[in-house]
């Protein structure tokens, strides 16, 4: 007999429905009867392939199985097969078996893990920080639950047939729609609907980008700033682009020498709030970056990560609105919601939409549920809400560092604070390795600002190596939080 699905009923019924009926609402179950017919014929091949799939860990502990009469009807032999296979598992200890609860695998059925797993598991667990001050992610644990689930339901009770199909590559027009009002009242970018392009996060929007450039031919290199997530210059490198690093210092990007990069097409930038430094960039070198776009016809990406989270100063609106036609605006839920809706978006030169799509031919769309239950949050209210609630949040967290470094580290300067997540913490010169190492003795995670250095901006005439810690204030829960802070002052120097 070859391998079969069968089906168990999933819920208790006041009156007996019949087989059909039972095979039809019940559960899925997976056995592997092949050689039935070898010795000990059908009921002992079906004991076997019971107890290999409690063995193996396939039916967990308390997994309820089939009706005898349905799994004899799914698999085609005899019910009195199946109870006597049941009966002699029940008694050998891996099945039980009482009225009103049905056949279920045993809780002492699984055998004990090997040794080393178990052993390994106690020294893993004690390298694991009990804080994470890392860059990258906000509070995942303030994400609001009640309203996105209440915008939920009300997006698949408005939603069309439609929405449950395949649908438009550049995702869903209702989050569209409200992503290009939102981003031209909030961030100031000159959007449209059809210019806006869904992305399954940050990462496969950059990936696009980069095919798109790739595809041009011409030029092959991006300048990135020469601070910056390492993950971000892979995507470009694996997909056959040299990365340049842009030095970075107090005015952001210094965008002036892209003059002096022949062989680059496009930069990626963080304007609104550099990533890692803090800081956001001049005026006047926001400018000389859109001449440099007119005047060769390269591409700039713009990285606004962060660009809600603003406390001491007007906010800094997106580079995008000087000059839309050569700025590709890049935006992403991961920080303002939690990376895990895996949402991202692209507003993107009318040129380049019909390149994009192209590329991302045979790739996997958005989630549409998602996409949904998103542009119905921000349609509602809820996302203006949420930023600002976390606005004050991370605001008084910044304000407990600043205080507690003021008062117990007062040579600890603090810089990159007037926005953002994280900030920034020169350290004496020589030290910042050690005050990591330090860090994670007290159970904190946290990174220097030297891991975030591209590794080709060492060299004269460029960025002077810096001394410093990267400390996300945005990533702990509120109630560790000041657990993290006191971590952190233990370690300093």
């Amino acid at each position: 007999m070859a391998e079969t699905w069968a089906t168990g009923r999933g819920s208790t019924r006041a009156a007996e429905p019949g087989p059909d009926a039972e095979a039809r609402f019940g559960s899925d179950l997976h056995l592997d009867l092949t050689g039935a017919g070898t010795t000990g014929g059908v009921r002992a091949t079906l004991i076997r392939a019971l107890r290999d799939a409690v063995r193996g860990g396939r039916l967990a502990p308390g997994t309820r199985l089939p009706s005898s009469r349905t799994l004899a009807a799914d698999l085609g032999i005899a019910r009195n097969t199946v109870a006597d296979a049941y009966g002699e598992l029940v008694a050998e200890g891996w099945l039980t078996a009482r009225q009103g609860s049905g056949t279920r695998v045993a809780r002492r059925a699984i055998p004990p893990e090997p040794a080393g797993p178990r052993v390994m598991r106690p020294a893993l667990a004690a390298t694991r920080p009990r804080y994470d001050a890392t860059p990258g992610k906000p509070d995942v644990s303030a994400f609001p639950r009640a309203d996105w689930l209440a915008a939920a339901r009300r997006a698949l009770t408005a939603a069309p047939s439609d929405a449950f199909g395949y649908g438009d590559p550049r995702g869903r027009p209702e989050l569209r729609g409200v992503l290009a009002d939102y981003l031209a009242r909030a961030r100031g970018v000159r959007a449209h609907p059809e210019r806006i392009v869904v992305c399954t996060g940050f990462m496969q929007a950059l990936a696009l980008l980069g095919r798109v450039l790739r595809a041009r031919g011409g030029r092959g290199a991006v300048a990135v700033e020469s601070y910056g997530l390492d993950i971000h210059r892979e995507v470009f490198t694996r997909g056959g682009l040299r990365t340049v690093p842009l030095t970075v210092d107090e005015h952001g990007a210094r965008t002036g020498r892209l003059e002096d990069m022949p062989g680059v097409g496009a930069v990626l930038l963080t304007p609104a709030h550099q990533f890692p430094t803090g800081v956001p960039m001049h005026s006047e070198r926001r400018a000389a970056v859109v001449d440099w776009a007119n005047r060769t016809g390269g591409l700039v990406l713009e990285d606004d990560y962060d660009g809600e989270f603003r406390y001491d100063r007007q906010p800094v609106g997106a580079l995008q609105g000087l000059d839309p036609e050569h700025v590709v605006y890049l935006g992403t839920a991961s920080k303002s919601l939690a990376p895990a809706l895996r949402l991202a978006w692209m507003v993107l030169p009318e040129r380049m939409v019909d390149e994009v799509l192209e590329q991302r031919t045979g790739e996997w769309g958005t989630g549409t549920l998602e996409q949904l239950t998103l542009a119905e949050f921000i349609a509602g209210g809820g996302y203006d809400r949420h930023v600002r609630g976390m606005r004050v949040r991370y605001r008084r967290r910044r304000d407990q560092l600043v205080a507690a470094l003021a008062e117990k580290a007062p040579h600890i300067r603090v810089t990159g604070i007037a926005a953002g997540l994280h900030a920034v913490l020169q350290l004496p010169a020589g030290t910042e390795r050690s005050v990591v190492q330090g860090a994670a003795w007290q159970g904190l995670a946290l990174q220097g600002l030297s891991a975030f250095r591209h590794p080709d901006a060492a060299g004269p005439g460029l960025d002077t190596v810096q001394d410093a810690l990267v400390f996300a204030y945005g990533t702990p829960p509120d109630h560790s939080f000041s657990g993290a802070l006191d971590a952190l002052l233990r370690a300093l120097p």
